[in-house]
């Protein structure tokens, strides 16, 4: 990769409030894997905040040289970086708490089945798993600009788009883990805690 690193404005608008929820749910030592990393400025700036745990990023190959990028910021505490296709191998071991922003509605729904069977394999009993996105509920999105954003992923992909809260939850229940806190957060997207 050459030239300058990613950079997503969505990550520096909701990293705020997304570290107000992990200071609530995560306040054990431990190790958290973060899947999907994306830019990596998620990773660079909540290991530093959260200097308790053991922040683990993974992402597919090709966002990898980007993550190492953000990963060289002096205030960085994040390891470095996995490789983890979620449809793959995951890495051989059981995390403290696993967190994820805005990936479920870029897969389709047979990969978000896979990803939280296979999230939940590898989450320890007393375990968290905090899911960060836009949601529908009980079938309708929660804003128009949700709805337009749903069919802009489809436009992409039509196995992309927004996923219903509730067959979420229902996917979690499959695993034993419900549903323990939800969270509001600014720009119509939600934080949903599974233990």
């Amino acid at each position: 990769m050459t030239g300058e690193r990613p950079f997503s404005q969505a990550c520096e608008n909701n990293k705020g409030p997304i570290l107000a929820v992990l200071q609530q749910h995560c306040q054990v030592g431990g190790t958290l894997l973060e899947i999907g990393a994306g830019t990596g400025q998620h990773a660079a700036w909540l290991s530093a905040q959260l200097p308790h745990l053991n922040w683990q990023p993974s992402d597919v190959a090709d966002n990898l040289p980007g993550v190492r990028q953000w990963l060289q910021e002096p205030e960085s505490r994040a390891l470095p970086p996995l490789e983890l296709d979620v449809s793959g191998r995951w890495p051989d071991q059981q995390f403290d708490y696993l967190y994820t922003a805005n990936t479920l509605h870029i897969m389709s729904r047979e990969e978000v089945v896979r990803f939280i069977t296979a999230g939940c394999e590898h989450l320890k009993d007393k375990g968290c798993f905090v899911v960060y996105g836009p949601f529908k509920v009980a079938g309708h999105f929660t804003s128009g600009s949700n709805a337009r954003f749903d069919e802009w992923l489809k436009d992409i992909d039509p196995q992309r788009g927004i996923r219903d809260q509730e067959w979420i939850e229902e996917l979690f229940s499959r695993q034993q883990r419900k549903l323990v806190a939800e969270y509001d957060l600014p720009a119509n997207n939600k934080v949903l805690v599974f233990g």
